[in-house]
């Protein structure tokens, strides 16, 4: 789609100051597709030459400008051996988008979170792994926000006006840990309608992440533990009612607890 109402480009690392009407741009998939009202100038983060990933001795550090594409390629073929949770969870929340293989070379990682969709794979790999969002702040500073707070809702973040999200963390102790996964859609090659991603520590403490079913992530320690999700939380839409998205994110979670309590 053209975006008519958009007057300038500019450069990120030029930006003076944040404006009504600006947009970050990166990938652009969504952007391009359903601009928001009152648009009229992109501020183009792609010239900033951030490193897609960088392994740090406490983690990955994924930027937000960090395709799809590349990072499936790095959990194929870069990331550290011991990272078994980090590379099995990629492959399947990167093949849960509902979008062509051409779209990942362009469809970006923070993108993906600051959308915001409850389908949104990106953010059930990062919230699953414990991630942290490193925001910058338009006055220069720097804060940092789990991802299970950073999505807010349907659509909202915990971004405030000119604030941009720069990366993602992921400690190591979530990238080491055995993972389950499961997810759930109405057709065979549709939107998730629920996606629960299950993860067990070295310690044997087991933590559940629900998403897709319901408007947020969520963080329990087992299946009895959805009790304490909000009927409300659960997404209405034409990819599935809440009662079934609520039974669906059920079975996932019980399926999810034996799988992880079984050794292997």
């Amino acid at each position: 789609m053209d975006l008519n109402t958009v007057t300038e480009l500019v450069r990120a690392a030029e930006l003076t100051s944040w404006r009504s009407g600006d947009a970050w741009l990166a990938g652009g998939t969504v952007l391009f597709s359903t601009p928001p009202v009152g648009l009229i100038r992109l501020l183009d983060l792609t010239t900033l030459g951030w490193a897609p990933l960088t392994v740090h001795d406490d983690g990955l550090e994924i930027a937000a400008t960090c395709t799809v594409a590349e990072l499936l390629d790095f959990a194929r073929s870069g990331a550290p051996p011991t990272w078994v949770g980090f590379t099995e969870l990629a492959e399947r929340c990167c093949h849960s988008f509902v979008a062509s293989f051409k779209i990942w070379n362009v469809a970006t990682v923070g993108g993906n979170l600051c959308t915001a969709l409850p389908a949104g794979p990106m953010i059930s790999l990062t919230a699953a792994l414990d991630g942290v969002c490193l925001i910058l702040t338009p006055d220069g500073g720097r804060r940092h926000v789990p991802v299970l707070e950073f999505v807010t809702g349907d659509g909202t973040t915990a971004l405030s006006p000119g604030e941009v999200l720069r990366s993602v963390h992921l400690p190591v102790s979530a990238l080491t840990a055995r993972t389950a996964f499961r997810q759930g859609s109405l057709y065979p090659l549709g939107r998730s309608a629920a996606l629960l991603i299950g993860r067990r520590d070295p310690a044997g403490a087991l933590a559940l992440t629900v998403t897709a079913s319901t408007v947020r992530p969520y963080r329990v320690r087992s299946a009895a533990g959805l009790d304490d999700i909000p009927t409300a939380a659960y997404v209405d839409d034409v990819h599935g009612l809440p009662v079934w998205r609520r039974h669906l994110t059920a079975r996932f979670a019980a399926q999810l607890e034996t799988e992880l309590r079984t050794p292997r």
